[in-house]
């Protein structure tokens, strides 16, 4: 799809300017007092906070112990600081904050690599090295970041810093060009693509801050940017080849940010340089089904319908969803983002939890000088009742009065992939009902052959039956079979999900809902007890005929079945981001069939 515009490109492609440079004043002073405000605030908290350090034993943790979260935090943190001090001078613009951006700047410069070390590896799904190869700069999802930003910084200051710090803006180009630029233009990183080998968010996210590094610097020549066009025109098709035509995303709503959205920062970037070649993509209907997914997995305020890696609470709308909707002629979701963008406190996840949501520069600046549209665009109502189906990973949405009914139907091969074909999560009055709990904190388990030794990656923990402790396992080949799309309405057979069992011939579910509630039901030939998993939010308590989920709402069950109640501590630090310090295992036994209403 991509690569079949690349005849029409200009003779000249200009650079990229993703808002004026910090020296346009005119352009600066059109930003709403309310955006001034924010920016001048973040510049000035992180001015006032030490460099965070980067040393050789907090990089050589992930090695030693596993854990990741400490050097991406200080690693994070730089970047946030930069982006906040950048921002904070383009809109004072009296050198206030010089200082403190080139310490950060030359900071950063002065690192001996720019990926991760959970990410430290040549070779797709091999070990880390222990150490950076400093003489070959190794290109990921956060070494691409750290050229983006550096970038843009150039773009908005870098004659300012040049003339307050002769040297350093060419710096930070030569800087750019080695780890960046030269490495795309030479090397072959998996995520670049390869025929039919299956791509993820890294593709997009990459290639759009690749794209950035391009397009932002001054002096990179007409032939390097349609060679980096050419091979990212490539990417972004090996990307696409593994997105149903329905354009859902089976990494979740929250890889949607890394995923759709940077497809479409990269098509902005290309079709900003080559109108003529690149526009006429968002008007391809699956580029617009790839937008909507977010809109049509919202359930409520700040919940999705949520599955693998995936958090419940994935991250409210703003600027770049906006802005994809406008591309593509979507005003269902340009009111969403705008009524979402309005209903945040935090618009540049200054307090995400996720510190890598706060490192690009650019995303800062979308959202300042997309906020006046954003405050002006039409409430978008209430959600219209209506069902959902992505045939292309089985998941399956409807909505009926006050409740949101979730479900996966498709198979344990996605990306993120937790071992959940057939679990569903209910919400009512836009709480949740019946949960996803989602991911702990990444750690080097995480993305490893023991991945599903964790207990949130296990079928056993979501909303599933259990043969005789028989859980589901990962790969394409587990899947759901003769999967039935109605009115509100779907089933499926589960029994493919799981390996081989004896005596187990099928397991179906359905699950349906009306205004009145969510009904499962459930039906299976196995000869023994099977133990079915709901896990809860609420505090659940035996009630007559079922149980009662605090102020809630209850769940019937029907005779026959035995039922235990365990509390799940959640101590994990990302867990917490989504759930109180208790979550609830209920654990139901029964024989052939299970009939559940929940109201």
């Amino acid at each position: 799809m991509i690569s079949e515009c690349l005849p029409f490109l200009p003779e000249v492609l200009p650079s990229f300017r993703p808002c004026p440079p910090a020296h346009d004043r005119a352009g600066w002073e059109t930003l709403p007092p309310a955006a001034k405000k924010r920016l001048m605030a973040a510049g000035a908290a992180e001015a006032a906070k030490p460099l965070p350090a980067l040393p050789l034993s907090l990089w050589l943790d992930f090695a030693r112990t596993g854990k990741r979260s400490e050097w991406e935090e200080a690693c994070f943190a730089r970047r946030a600081r930069l982006c906040a001090l950048a921002a904070a001078e383009c809109v004072e613009y009296q050198g206030r904050f010089l200082d403190a951006i080139a310490d950060t700047v030359w900071a950063i410069c002065e690192e001996s690599a720019w990926q991760l070390p959970a990410h430290n590896s040549y070779v797709r799904d091999t070990p880390q090295l222990p150490l950076p190869d400093t003489a070959r700069p190794l290109i990921d999802l956060f070494a691409a970041e750290a050229g983006a930003l550096l970038s843009t910084v150039h773009y908005l200051l870098g004659a300012e810093l040049e003339q307050a710090y002769p040297g350093l803006a060419t710096r930070m180009e030569r800087e750019v060009r080695a780890r960046i630029l030269t490495p795309y233009l030479r090397d072959h990183f998996w995520w670049m693509g390869n025929r039919d080998e299956p791509m993820c968010n890294w593709t997009s996210w990459c290639t759009q801050n690749v794209l950035l590094c391009f397009f932002l610097l001054p002096d990179v020549s007409q032939e390097e940017r349609r060679d980096a066009v050419r091979q990212a025109a490539y990417s972004l098709d090996c990307f696409l080849k593994d997105y149903g035509p329905d354009g859902c995303c089976n990494e979740g709503a929250q890889y949607y940010r890394h995923a759709g959205l940077t497809l479409w920062g990269a098509l902005r970037i290309l079709s900003s340089a080559a109108p003529e070649a690149f526009g006429p993509v968002f008007r391809e209907e699956k580029i617009r089904n790839i937008a909507e997914y977010i809109l049509n997995v919202h359930v409520d305020g700040p919940y999705y319908l949520n599955f693998g890696d995936c958090s419940p609470l994935a991250g409210r709308c703003g600027a770049r969803e906006y802005l994809f909707a406008r591309a593509v002629g979507s005003p269902a979701l340009e009111a969403l983002a705008a009524a979402d963008f309005r209903a945040d406190p935090d618009p540049d996840r200054l307090t995400a939890q996720d510190a890598s949501s706060r490192i690009n520069l650019w995303y800062r600046l979308l959202t300042a000088f997309t906020q006046r549209e954003m405050m002006d665009c039409p409430d978008p109502g209430p959600a219209p009742a209506g069902d959902v189906w992505y045939p292309s990973v089985g998941i399956f949405a409807a909505r009926r009065g006050s409740w949101v009914l979730g479900a996966k139907m498709g198979g344990n091969g996605d990306s993120h992939n937790h071992n959940d074909t057939g679990s569903v999560t209910v919400y009512k009055d836009g709480c949740p009902f019946l949960i996803d709990v989602g991911v702990e904190s990444y750690t080097r388990k995480t993305f490893s052959p023991q991945r599903y030794e964790i207990w949130t990656m296990q079928s056993g923990w979501h909303n599933l039956p259990t043969f005789d402790g028989v859980m589901q396992l990962p790969g394409a080949a587990y899947a759901a079979r003769d999967i039935r799309v109605g009115e509100g309405c779907i089933s499926a057979e589960l029994s493919g999900a799981y390996p081989p069992i004896r005596g187990l011939g099928s397991y179906r579910r359905t699950v349906s809902v009306t205004e009145e509630g969510v009904a499962l039901s459930d039906r299976t030939d196995w000869d023994g007890e099977v133990e079915l998993t709901l896990m809860t939010q609420r505090r659940p308590q035996l009630s007559p005929g079922g149980l009662a989920l605090e102020d809630l709402g209850v769940i019937r069950i029907s005779s026959g079945a035995e039922i235990s109640l365990q509390p799940v501590p959640v101590e994990d630090p990302r867990l917490r981001t989504a759930w109180p310090d208790t979550l609830w295992k209920i654990s139901i036994y029964f024989y052939k069939s299970l009939d559940l209403f929940l109201e």
